[in-house]
């Protein structure tokens, strides 16, 4: 009989990540090092070419 193997998904500590506000009801959390003006325009890009 074959045992299946147990998938662990592990959280991400966010008291480890920066926050950044996208808007007042939008958060995202980046690593450290990131810079956030970056981060927050490759968001809004992501999302703009997803409701396309």
């Amino acid at each position: 009989m074959i045992e299946k193997k147990t998938v662990v998904h592990t959280s991400p500590d966010l008291s480890k990540m920066k926050e950044v506000v996208i808007d007042h009801r939008t958060k995202i959390y980046i690593a450290p090092g990131v810079d956030a003006v970056e981060a927050k325009s490759r968001y809004l890009a992501n999302l703009k070419n997803r409701r396309l």
